[in-house]
């Protein structure tokens, strides 16, 4: 029994990823049409009928595979239509490497894509599954915002210690996010001007909280023995965790929302697939669910890059930026680069494309040995999540 490492490893061959904004004047065709034909074109120009199958992620902007066949004008092609809250865009991904592997397709696509403005949410509430009404009613941020009052708790640090931690935070993927040419926010923002912004929930303000974008991103996967075929600077795919909680956290009085243990055990799943035993040093970049400020804090412990009680302190001496020795969201993360639920974890995967193929522009990082992405869904106590490691090199 065990979470194994693919038999037959997976390279992606082809990425392509839409600009994430407000597209008023595009409709979630437009957008899947955008990124898959673009990932074509990077897979040395495939033609569509040449891919064996597809995977689409999407949590509200459409139901079954004909969201994504009608708009590319294909038939006959089978389409699985994937949803797994924030973390549909790994979950995707996952699925879609596991049918090559498995021998079934030679060559595949994940797709992911949203288009939340049309849906008419702001980001502070979403659809949610019909219940018996006893789980509390609270929006994302409340939600998460809890983090802050239960990490200084825990270890003993204050509230504005904290704060202060966050405050670097969104002002790193804000700066990461200004040097993005597909990024919904491309300003960079003052620590000054973050610190200042009124409380929307708890700590939280709206610094503190990621984007809500429409967007679309995609990938083509082929077995690592055929990548060069297609390419010559593969990505290969070295570990792929998920784990979903029991979601019962908010029931259990023992559960203080200090952390995120179902990010803490896909990470260890996926170090064991990669025999990967120091993440702290081994791991060269990170994209993480910087949904909120306070989640990527935590999600340093959790991943292990910090020791516990330790990752605020961590960020504010830099170790997370850019030129800092283990660089987190140099894209810009959910804050800047913006989070349409179904792309969002295959915009992660598009930077460690461009970053391990050195097409990242101002963004881009030297002597990159592994590659990290952890995705989640859901909220703290009620959480899945999937962490995917990667490198240049099969």
């Amino acid at each position: 029994m065990g979470a194994h490492a693919l038999r037959n490893p997976v390279a992606i061959v082809g990425m392509a990823c839409t600009d994430f904004g407000e597209h008023w004047d595009r409709d979630v065709d437009d957008l899947l049409v955008e990124a898959t034909q673009g990932a074509l074109a990077a897979a040395g120009g495939l033609d569509v009928q040449n891919v064996d199958a597809f995977w689409l992620g999407s949590m509200i902007s459409g139901v079954s595979g004909l969201t994504l066949t009608r708009p590319l004008n294909i038939s006959h092609k089978p389409v699985t239509r994937v949803e797994n809250m924030c973390a549909t865009g790994s979950e995707t991904f996952r699925n879609a490497c596991f049918a090559v592997s498995s021998g079934a397709y030679d060559i595949v696509m994940a797709v992911g894509g949203e288009k939340l403005k049309d849906a008419g949410y702001s980001g502070l509430e979403m659809p949610s599954v019909p219940n018996d009404g006893t789980p509390a009613v609270l929006s994302a941020p409340a939600m998460y915002s809890m983090i802050v009052p239960a990490y200084a708790r825990r270890y003993g640090v204050s509230e504005a210690q904290i704060k202060e931690a966050m405050t670097h935070i969104a002002w790193k993927n804000h700066g990461n996010g200004a040097l993005n040419p597909r990024a919904q926010f491309r300003k960079a923002v003052s620590k000054e001007t973050i610190a200042a912004a009124p409380s929307l929930a708890g700590n939280l303000s709206v610094f503190d909280c990621s984007g809500v974008a429409d967007g679309a991103a995609a990938a083509v996967i082929v077995r690592a023995e055929d990548a060069y075929k297609y390419t010559d600077r593969p990505l290969f795919i070295h570990a792929l965790a998920l784990d979903a909680g029991s979601g019962t956290g908010r029931f259990d009085s023992d559960y203080d929302y200090s952390d995120l243990s179902e990010a803490a055990v896909s990470a260890k799943i996926a170090y064991a697939q990669a025999g990967i035993t120091d993440p702290a040093s081994q791991i060269s970049l990170a994209e993480v669910h910087d949904c909120f400020t306070p989640t990527e804090l935590v999600l340093m412990e959790e991943l292990g890059f910090s020791e516990r009680g330790k990752a605020w302190s961590d960020v504010l001496d830099g170790r997370y930026d850019r030129s800092g020795a283990l660089p987190v969201n140099v894209d810009g993360g959910l804050k800047s680069f913006g989070h349409p639920i179904g792309a969002s974890g295959l915009r992660m995967m598009y930077e460690m494309w461009l970053q391990f193929r050195g097409e990242a522009g101002e963004r881009q990082l030297a002597d990159l040995r592994y590659g990290l992405i952890q995705n989640q869904g859901g909220s703290p106590g009620d959480l899945v999540s999937a962490v995917t490691i990667v490198s240049g090199s099969a």
